[in-house]
């Protein structure tokens, strides 16, 4: 074969390439001993330290879910309570508007039978002043009757002797 004609840096010597194999075991050596275990450690550390965040923001999201599924219930329990109390708020109002119109009921029939009473009262003063009245004007036109009819004493015998007749004739 015929030899190219190549650099030097591209066709080492054997010497050469002993000595770098030398050295690149050495090196090689020295960081599988020291470096190697310092960076696999490191790698390692950051695999932990990642793999415990991982697990810490899952942990805080099955927590976030917790409290809104507790947030959640907490709500559904003050919509119940609130509409608990709208409903007892309403009954109260309810009762409250029954009672007052039952106690309206209650007073207009008062004032009415009151009002009823007063009326009556009214009217039998009315009725006992009339035939007082009535009496009182009958008495003295039975008395002007009288006197007239009785001017004399032929007439008052006659009326004596008619009452008579009807007394008589009435037993």
């Amino acid at each position: 074969m015929e030899s190219l004609n190549l650099p030097a840096i591209l066709t080492p010597d054997f010497g050469l390439f002993f000595w770098m194999l030398i050295a690149f075991l050495v090196v090689f050596v020295l960081l599988a001993k020291f470096g190697f275990p310092v960076i696999t450690g490191m790698v390692e550390e950051r695999k932990n330290y990642i793999d415990e965040s991982l697990r810490k923001a899952h942990e805080a999201q099955e927590r976030l879910a917790n409290i809104e599924k507790e947030g959640e219930s907490i709500l559904q329990e003050a919509r119940e309570k609130q509409a608990q109390i709208l409903k007892e708020a309403a009954e109260t109002r309810d009762a409250i508007v029954e009672k007052a119109q039952e106690k309206a009921r209650a007073e207009g029939a008062r004032l009415l039978d009151d009002a009823k009473t007063a009326i009556e009262q009214e009217k039998k003063a009315a009725i006992a002043d009339i035939r007082a009245q009535v009496a009182t004007l009958s008495v003295e036109i039975a008395e002007k009757v009288l006197r007239q009819n009785l001017k004399d004493e032929k007439s008052q015998m006659d009326l004596i002797d008619r009452m008579l007749d009807d007394v008589s004739a009435g037993n």
